[in-house]
């Protein structure tokens, strides 16, 4: 899996790309169905959290999350992108 993080508007911590990473290891169970995962976080006011999933078999998944505190927004977005991940996983299983 090729993950890629970019900031737009500002520079991640060095405790903000911990905290992301820490949190991407929850959906190591779907390295191997995951090609790319792209994570963009903006910095405007609030934080946005927008991810794009390209998974082998074509589906591209988007999870977005947004919220005024950085790991509360991480958090969303990391329980919305486990369950995605999960469903697509579920209907790969069920078709082989």
């Amino acid at each position: 899996m090729n993950i890629t993080t970019d900031a737009v508007g500002f520079v991640f911590s060095e405790d903000q790309q911990e905290l992301i990473n820490k949190k991407l290891e929850r959906i190591n169970y779907a390295d191997d169905l995951i090609v790319d995962l792209i994570l963009k976080v903006k910095e405007d006011k609030k934080y946005i959290f927008e991810t794009t999933v390209n998974f082998r078999w074509g589906t591209v998944a988007h999870v977005s999350a947004e919220d005024y505190d950085f790991a509360v927004c991480l958090n969303k977005m990391m329980d919305t992108l486990d369950q995605k991940v999960k469903k697509e996983k579920d209907k790969i299983q069920q078709r082989a």
